[in-house]
């Protein structure tokens, strides 16, 4: 998932950070209600994480702007208040969750699968096939040819960017923002690696090679030499 964090701690916005990119996420933060209104709007986020009160727009007001502007984007809302009325005007004021904090990443990760799953309903597509290579985004299973691949939480990650891209190349700099979250080139060969690992993992001992290399542009998964 791709995922807007909204919040002002920037100690405990960065372990929150670090705790969803170690699942496998993308993860995208913003410190105050100005900034972070203005991310939701321009970003393709598939949820958001928002603190209840903000320097410079509260929470709730980022909540009914967005809503009032048509979005349909899932929002948690985490708040150190946690009285009934609170829950209520977050929930009525457009909010699909709401966790009281402290909290357990554990909880927090398994609500914004909730979100994740609820909002699939709506066109979000789960299983993604290329010839004999499948990937379940909600089981986060992988076969080729029904045969079960392991992959590490990146590995799936950039796969999943892949097989959402098939047919297409992407390049070094798409791979960078959607899959590693990075707006710039940092000079590694961290996406060479991950791609020699992932085409180790599901090509290697088939004879239909999947993931090619675009000299000069970048990569591709495709069924097609």
């Amino acid at each position: 998932m791709k995922i807007l964090l909204v919040e002002d701690d920037r100690r405990a916005s960065e372990y929150l950070a670090k705790g969803l990119r170690e699942l496998g996420h993308v993860v995208e933060q913003a410190f105050d209600g100005e900034a972070g209104l203005k991310a939701a709007e321009t970003g393709n986020y598939d949820v958001l994480v928002l603190d209840r009160m903000l320097p410079r727009l509260d929470g709730l007001e980022i909540v009914k702007r967005l809503r009032t502007e048509g979005s349909s984007v899932p929002i948690l809302i985490l708040s150190a208040l946690d009285e009934v009325d609170e829950r209520i005007q977050g929930l009525r004021a457009g909010g699909d969750d709401y966790l009281a904090k402290p909290y357990h990443l554990e909880e927090l990760a398994a609500r914004l699968d909730a979100l994740a799953r609820r909002q699939g309903e709506a066109g979000f597509v789960g299983k993604l096939k290329i010839a004999d290579l499948e990937l379940d985004a909600r089981s986060r299973r992988v076969t080729r040819a029904g045969r079960k691949i392991e992959l590490t939480a990146r590995e799936f990650q950039l796969l999943e960017f892949l097989m959402r891209h098939a047919g297409q190349v992407v390049t070094r700099t798409m791979i960078l923002e959607g899959v590693w979250d990075y707006h710039f080139d940092p000079k590694t060969n961290v996406i060479d690696v991950h791609i020699s690992r992932l085409r180790q993992a599901i090509d290697k001992g088939f004879e239909r090679q999947l993931l090619h290399t675009v000299r000069g542009a970048g990569y591709t998964l495709t069924e097609d030499p």
